[in-house]
């Protein structure tokens, strides 16, 4: 921006800087001279953001929002690089998920900002171009990518000021299209109300009983992977340690009670009195349906 480091901004610095295809030269050379309040041929600091501080309106509550959410993030990000390491899988795995939620949130927050700076920048190209009749404003994105971002915003919020590009009729030549983007994000926002249950069994074994309690932890992950309703089961053992940790996936809580009262989950249970030091620590956590789509695509 300032490429000449004095702290200061020359037209060619502030054109290069500010340009956004839409402003014509002679505009740009306006605004220019309306910051300019100092009359020097130069911007500094103090004058842009004299300037650019009379026209934040709602976006000062964005910005002042943005810099605590980079805080917060940054906070979390420490955390997460001295935690991860000593964390169990479950923990590591839900860490996992959590950072890419984030990160889709924030995708899905920078596509919103997206659309609504092409929209705003196509709308003055075509006020600049004059009145033009209806059937001429169909707005030529560059590909469908921006309508994706447009009816994805536009359905989760109603609210969306957005909309009313889409009821105006603008893209009535990809309304079949947008449908079936609606009936996807539906789809989607189904799936988010269901959850799938994550079991954590850890289990310290009996040094003498290890074989035994090896043979009776296969036959059971054999019978509860064939059980309707089992996702997934991985078992670790800790290195150095007669300890395992079972993680067992199941569509919901119920298919799990249920397969508590089943005799073979009964059978290691039984088992398990006999062959383990201590009784066995059982961790549960509900986590969206979506993930597991997402986590397994």
């Amino acid at each position: 921006m300032d490429i000449f480091y004095d702290g200061k901004l020359s037209f060619d610095e502030f054109r290069s800087y500010f340009s956004d295809g839409v402003l014509t030269a002679e505009e740009l050379k306006e605004l220019f001279h309306t910051i300019d309040t100092h009359n020097t041929d130069n911007l500094d600091t103090d004058e842009l953001c004299e300037y650019f501080s009379q026209h934040l309106g709602e976006y000062e509550n964005v910005l002042a929002a943005l810099e605590d959410l980079n805080m917060s993030i940054l906070k979390a990000m420490d955390k997460t690089k001295k935690d991860y390491q000593e964390s169990t899988h479950l923990e590591q795995f839900v860490t996992r998920f959590l950072l890419k939620e984030t990160t889709n949130q924030l995708h899905s927050l920078q596509s919103s900002l997206e659309c609504a700076m092409e929209t705003t920048a196509e709308q003055t190209r075509q006020e600049k171009q004059g009145p033009l009749k209806p059937e001429g404003l169909s707005i030529q994105w560059s590909g469908r990518r921006s309508n994706r971002r447009l009816q994805r915003n536009s359905s989760l919020s109603p609210n969306n000021p957005l909309l009313s590009l889409v009821n105006s009729g603008v893209y009535d030549e990809d309304s079949q299209w947008m449908i079936q983007v609606n009936r996807l994000q539906k789809l989607i926002d189904r799936l988010e109300q269901k959850h799938i249950l994550i079991v954590q069994r850890q289990l310290s074994v009996l040094e003498e009983e290890l074989e035994e309690f090896r043979l009776a932890l296969r036959q059971y992950m054999d019978c509860a992977c064939a059980q309707t309703g089992c996702l997934h089961i991985a078992v670790q053992r800790l290195a150095n340690e007669s300890r395992f940790i079972l993680y067992e996936f199941w569509e919901h809580n119920n298919v799990w009670k249920n397969h508590l009262q089943t005799n073979y989950s009964k059978t290691f249970q039984r088992g398990n009195v006999d062959f383990l030091e201590t009784p066995e620590n059982i961790t549960t956590m509900l986590v969206p349906a979506s993930w597991w789509v997402l986590n397994n695509n």
